[in-house]
């Protein structure tokens, strides 16, 4: 009897998955939640002091909203537990949440260089070892069990200005997603990154009502153009999803190609 011919688009699919977005109340995250909702998974959407409830709204019947703290060393775990309560599992995680302080360095206090790596970096280890412990137990080689997305930065390749703790902490997150997809393919799990470019986020207005920094941004990004959310879309379905299981330990630029400039 002859078996089904594969189709690749069936692999994209993500029908009784269960996603957990960080930072998804507006912006990058939300973008993300929507596209991974749109291949059928039921999706924790994640806020903090915007709450992710209009994120939530949009996709409808399949998500809820969560409040978390990420700042906070025990936020990570209360926004896991929450979910759990909620859907009793999660598939996918993709760990979006971030904060940016901009400051010449030598005016950089400890405090706001710790609260920079908690939110970049520290919560991020936190949250993807809570849900390898979920994922690990449903998982084995040859099977996917669960799939985890950092978004990290350009700045995980180059230095920024006037950006340490945030180059600091986006250059961890590169390093720990191969640490972490070294350690986890044999149980099933897939690790890797996505490293935006210039998006037009409220993260980065302050560049873009900038006249001679957004001119000299603009200058450098091939594409001639700052990226939309929805530009990050395809890449972060692709490495939540089947059709990415033999991709581990990889940071994808999606960047107008400003890396390849």
């Amino acid at each position: 009897m002859p078996t089904k011919p594969f189709n690749v688009l069936e692999s994209f699919r993500l029908d009784n998955k269960v996603a957990l977005v960080t930072g998804s109340a507006s912006g990058l995250g939300a973008a993300i939640a929507i596209a991974l909702s749109q291949a059928g998974a039921s999706v924790a959407c994640h806020g903090n002091r915007r709450a992710a409830t209009e994120t939530a709204a949009a996709i409808g019947e399949n998500a809820a909203a969560f409040r978390a703290d990420l700042a906070s060393t025990t936020g990570a775990e209360d926004l896991f537990t929450q979910v759990k309560e909620k859907f009793g599992r999660v598939d996918i995680l993709i760990n979006n949440a971030g904060t940016i302080h901009r400051a010449a360095a030598e005016e950089v206090t400890l405090d706001d260089w710790q609260q920079v790596l908690q939110v970049n970096l520290t919560s991020v280890f936190q949250l993807s070892q809570l849900a390898a412990r979920d994922m690990i137990p449903r998982g084995g080689l040859g099977t996917n069990c669960g799939k985890i997305v950092n978004i990290a930065s350009l700045l995980s390749f180059q230095g920024g200005i006037r950006v340490p703790a945030y180059a600091a902490s986006k250059g961890g997150v590169a390093q720990l997603t191969k640490a972490l997809a070294n350690e986890w393919a044999p149980t099933g799990i897939q690790v890797n990154a996505i490293a935006p470019g210039y998006f037009a986020t409220t993260n980065t207005e302050a560049l873009q009502a900038d006249e001679t920094r957004n001119r000299q941004i603009l200058d450098r990004i091939p594409a001639a153009r700052w990226g939309q959310p929805e530009d990050l879309a395809g890449a972060a379905l692709y490495l939540s999803s089947p059709a990415s299981n033999y991709v581990t330990g990889t940071v994808l630029t999606v960047d107008g190609g400003w890396m390849g400039r």
